[in-house]
């Protein structure tokens, strides 16, 4: 990848140019470019956010979906939302559509960061980062909540539902190029800081479950012959404590979201995907 700061300096020029189309509501029924995953293709933590979708999704008009889609000057429909699982993605949640609705004549690529929920990832990192500062009576004990270890049956439905997902998008828009974002590194592969309080046992179990989550997402990809963007990988030196983290820690800045991608990861991201696809 070009380097960071060339990286940033590109994308907010190129989004300050493009953010009054891409603040326009997204309510075509299609579009060239359809993003659907969960927070971490929403942007929870970086305002503003879509004036057309449910404040509860937090999709932000500075997430990847939304740079790269200003960069190559496409039309887009973001559906992703944040708490999405797979299930959501392929049928009606709430008040909100199944996300692969949005899908259409039109469209011509599609991107998906989706999984995580399914197997209680990121909430089991707040889980577990939330009691500990609790145990030091930094934070009130009344916040925190407690996520149970993902089960193998839970793995193995993951791996149904990213099938299932990859043919209905083969089935709906065959012509369409699909694309498998993964999940951005939370923490590093040995140790912790300041920024990932958590005891080392719940911090072992996250990157099993990571580790996991990302091979199940390119079994996904390959399967179904689509594209993988490793974001995992990009990332691995951008973790919540490294110097230059793509990750927000626990507690997050004001107004951030603890253990979810920041801007230079959106940032990042949109390069990444500038990269890998054919113009």
């Amino acid at each position: 990848m070009k380097p960071l700061a060339r990286t940033l300096a590109a994308a907010l020029a190129l989004l300050c140019a493009g953010l009054a189309q891409a603040a326009q509501p997204s309510a075509q029924p299609s579009a060239e470019y359809v993003a659907m995953g969960s927070s971490f293709a929403a942007g929870p933590g970086l305002p503003p956010y879509a004036p057309d979708a449910p404040p509860r999704c937090a999709r932000s008009l500075a997430n990847y979906a939304r740079q790269f889609a200003t960069m190559r000057g496409l039309r887009l429909n973001d559906v992703s939302c944040s708490a999405a699982t797979t299930r959501a993605l392929l049928e009606p949640w709430g008040e909100l559509p199944a996300q692969i609705d949005a899908l259409g004549a039109d469209t011509r690529l599609v991107t998906v960061t989706i999984g995580g929920n399914d197997v209680g990832y990121i909430g089991g990192l707040l889980a577990a980062s939330c009691a500990q500062l609790a145990a030091q009576g930094r934070v009130p004990a009344s916040r925190c909540r407690a996520v149970a270890p993902p089960t193998e049956a839970d793995f193995a439905a993951l791996a149904r539902s990213l099938r299932e997902l990859a043919a209905a998008v083969r089935a709906r828009v065959p012509g369409a190029t699909l694309v498998f974002v993964d999940y951005l590194t939370v923490l590093p592969s040995a140790g912790l800081c300041e920024a990932t309080p958590m005891p080392e046992a719940d911090a072992d179990l996250a990157r099993r479950t990571a580790a996991r989550l990302l091979a199940l997402t390119a079994a996904a990809a390959r399967d179904a012959g689509a594209l993988l963007l490793p974001a995992s990988r990009l990332s691995a030196a951008h973790h919540a404590c490294s110097a230059e983290p793509w990750m927000w820690g626990y507690p997050a800045p004001a107004g951030g979201a603890p253990y979810h991608p920041n801007a230079q990861a959106m940032a990042g991201l949109a390069q990444a995907l500038d990269e890998i696809l054919e113009r």
